[in-house]
C-alpha cells in the first residue's frame, strides 16, 4: 500500500522532456531515457536473462541486506531469483543506454545478484571496466558463470560484504555507481557517504528502489539535501545523483 501510495503521488509530480528546463537533463531525457533505438545489445540482454529464467538449479542464499518480500526460505531457483529479484528486461535496456550514453570508464556495482544488470553496463561501453560487489557466494558464482559463456570480460567480481570491501575502495574514483543490495536508510546512506569521495564532477550515481519503504524515502531526501549534490532525477523505481558544479541545485521527477 505504501508503494501504491508513492507511485500516485509520483504521478502528480512527474513531468516529462516538457518540463524540463536544464540542458544537461534535457538531453539526459531525450536522448537517454526515452531513446527508442533498438539497439543489436537488447539480443544479447534477453538471451542472457532467458538463460537465466530456464535454470532449475537450486541455491542456498546468503543475504546481508532487507531480506525478500518474496521468498520466505533462503533456498531458491536461479530462474525464480532472475523472475523476481533480477533486473526487468526494461530496465537492463536502460541501463545498456545509461552506459551507451555516459561511457563511463569505471563503474562500481553494489549488488550483482545474476548479473543483469552487471551485463547490461558492460555491453553498454565495452572499455568499462565494472567492479561488482556481491555479498553471496553462490549468485556471485552463478554471475561470473553466466558473464563468462556470453563472453563479457570487463567484469571483476568481488564476494563479500559491501562493510568490508568498500573502505578498500576509498582511493578510487568512479564514473558511475549503481547502488543495488541494500534496500534500508541506513546503510544506503552509509554506502553514499563512504563513496561520496570517489565522485568527480561527471560522476552518477544510481540508487534502486528509492521508494521501497518509507526509510527509503527519508535517506533518498538526504541525498537530495547534500551540498555535494547538485542534480538529482526520481524516475520511482531509480534514483540519479550528480555532482555537476556548473550545474544549479535542482531536483527533477521524470516519468519513464
Amino acid at each position: 500500500m505504501f508503494q501504491i501510495i508513492e507511485y500516485i503521488t509520483f504521478l502528480f509530480k512527474s513531468t516529462n522532456q516538457h518540463g524540463v528546463h536544464s540542458p544537461f537533463v534535457y538531453d539526459l531525457v531525450t536522448k537517454c531515457f526515452y531513446d527508442n533505438t533498438r539497439y543489436d545489445a537488447y539480443a544479447q540482454l534477453s538471451e542472457y536473462r532467458s538463460f537465466l529464467l530456464s535454470n532449475d538449479q537450486v541455491i542456498d542464499i546468503t543475504d546481508f541486506g532487507s531480506g525478500s518480500r518474496v521468498f520466505k526460505s533462503n533456498s531458491r531457483a536461479v530462474k525464480a531469483i532472475a523472475k523476481t529479484s533480477g533486473t526487468t528486461a526494461k530496465r537492463a535496456e536502460l541501463l545498456y543506454r545509461i552506459a551507451h550514453y555516459f561511457q563511463p570508464e569505471q563503474t562500481l556495482e553494489l549488488g550483482t545478484s545474476l548479473g543483469i544488470a552487471t551485463q547490461a553496463m558492460a555491453l553498454g561501453n565495452e572499455t568499462n571496466h565494472i567492479l561488482s560487489i556481491e555479498g553471496c557466494p553462490n549468485c556471485a558464482e552463478i554471475a561470473q558463470q553466466q558473464l563468462s559463456n556470453f563472453n563479457v570480460n570487463n567484469v571483476t567480481i568481488k564476494t563479500g560484504s559491501f562493510e568490508t570491501i568498500l573502505p578498500k575502495l576509498k582511493d578510487n574514483s568512479y564514473d558511475l555507481i549503481f547502488f543495488d543490495g541494500n534496500h534500508n536508510k541506513t546503510a544506503t546512506l552509509r554506502y553514499f557517504n563512504e563513496l561520496l569521495n570517489t565522485a568527480h564532477n561527471d560522476s552518477v550515481f544510481i540508487f534502486d528502489d528509492i521508494h521501497w519503504s518509507k526509510d527509503m524515502v527519508e535517506a533518498w531526501d538526504t541525498i537530495k539535501a547534500h551540498p555535494k549534490v547538485t542534480v538529482t532525477i526520481d524516475t520511482f523505481f531509480w534514483g540519479f545523483v550528480c555532482f555537476r558544479k556548473e550545474q544549479a541545485k535542482e531536483n527533477f521527477v521524470i516519468r519513464l
